[in-house]
């Protein structure tokens, strides 16, 4: 069940994030949100408190594990407890290895790999001592499918379907009742594009996401089905994207 489950949000000013707050909030969940750019987070919260749901949010660079203690914290603060923690923040600047964007390559380790360790971290001891939780992370088709200019998002991508998998065993093996969800993307109309720099790879993804992309209130309902299944029940593995995109 949904309603009044609290929930916290990295990379939730646009994109995935924003449709997903709007959407649990909508359905009676208290959302936290976390991103970089507050005048984003402020809009986004009061438009879920016009509609009349609960949210509240802080600046948050995932890739700074301080920052997602504060924002676990906040949703304690604020709302007596924690009981999902949707990992979402990520980018992806695209480019061929052998034009050694190393700081580009470095960034991405940063926030799409550490940034979900840097989640997990905060909110892991809380669901092992209450023995429930949920951790949801946005990986990517890339983390299923390699292919050229994509090596080291995939990379990222990658290590969060690992990351997540284990997760999930281990916790099953600890009895601590934590459930995960692994969510891979595939086009979804997003700000991801804006972060490529290659010209060739900027013009390649674009002409992808044309062609195919869909709205990212879909990948949405998919986080907000994993959330409502039973407790007792793991669904730990989507694939989503549009119906005429051939990954």
């Amino acid at each position: 069940m949904i309603k009044d489950k609290v929930v916290v949000i990295t990379g939730a000013s646009s994109g995935i994030g924003a449709e997903t707050a709007k959407l649990l909030a909508s359905q009676g969940a208290k959302v936290v949100l976390g991103a970089r750019r507050v005048e984003k987070l402020r809009a986004l919260t009061n438009e879920i408190k016009v509609a009349g749901g609960e949210a509240v949010y802080r600046v948050t660079n995932v890739v700074q594990p301080e920052d997602s203690v504060e924002l676990v914290k906040l949703a304690q603060d604020t709302f007596g407890c924690i009981d999902v923690m949707f990992l979402n923040a990520g980018l992806m600047p695209n480019s061929p290895l052998s034009e050694l964007k190393t700081d580009e390559w470095n960034q991405m380790v940063d926030v799409n790999l550490k940034g979900v360790l840097n989640g997990i971290a905060a909110a892991l001891p809380i669901f092992k001592a209450q023995k429930s939780g949920h951790f949801i992370a946005t990986s990517s088709v890339a983390g299923l499918k390699a292919y050229p200019g994509g090596a080291v998002y995939g990379a990222t991508k990658w290590a969060v379907r690992d990351l997540m998998e284990v997760l999930r065993m281990e916790s099953a093996q600890e009895h601590s009742n934590i459930r995960t969800a692994t969510i891979y993307p595939a086009a979804i109309k997003t700000e991801l594009l804006k972060t490529i720099t290659d010209p060739q790879s900027a013009k390649d993804m674009q002409q992808t996401y044309d062609a195919y992309e869909i709205t990212p209130d879909r990948v949405a309902k998919v986080v907000a089905f994993a959330i409502d299944m039973p407790e007792d029940t793991n669904v730990n593995e989507f694939t989503v994207g549009p119906t005429n995109q051939p990954w």
